[in-house]
């Protein structure tokens, strides 16, 4: 079902991930930058997503808790540092439970024949951290988060 593809090079600093979604990249953008869908698509299913703070603006702080079915919670944050609507979208990505593991991820679309190809790429401040990010089972989330959001739009074209 997936049509998400996960790069990733052995000694390299980052993660570049794709999936090309069958929607506008204006609804694309719209949905990944509205704190009330975050909760339907960010993460694995198995647990509930909260917006704790987004303000969608260079500068701006964003936080999201997750929280598993028995109860533990796991907090990401990050800063935007660049918005460019519908097309690029920079921020950090920091893991609160593995506090000083920044890193910068710049997501772009484009948008052909009315589909939008989104790409992220993640840079990490070294391999053993995007190493390790990898060995906690990012590739199924990701991938999961993905075909959530595909769904998502999908039922919004609708």
């Amino acid at each position: 079902m997936s049509k998400s593809a996960i790069a990733i090079e052995p000694g390299k600093q980052e993660i570049v991930m794709t999936r090309t979604f069958d929607a506008p990249r204006e609804l694309v953008f719209k949905t990944m930058m509205d704190p009330t869908l975050i909760p339907q698509w960010w993460g694995p299913s198995y647990l509930t997503t909260t917006v704790d703070e987004m303000e969608v603006r260079p500068g701006g702080k964003w936080r999201y808790l997750q929280r598993d079915p028995q109860g533990n919670e796991h907090a990401f944050h990050g800063v935007y540092h660049d918005i460019t609507a519908p097309e690029r979208m920079v921020c950090t990505f920091e893991y609160e439970g593995v506090p000083g593991h920044v890193l910068l991820e710049t997501v772009t679309q484009e948008e052909v024949d009315g589909k939008t190809t989104m790409t992220e790429q993640s840079v990490f401040q070294s391999v053993a951290d995007r190493d390790e990010m990898v060995q906690s089972g990012m590739e199924s989330g990701a991938t999961e988060m993905l075909d959530r959001l595909a769904q998502l739009l999908a039922a919004a074209r609708v």
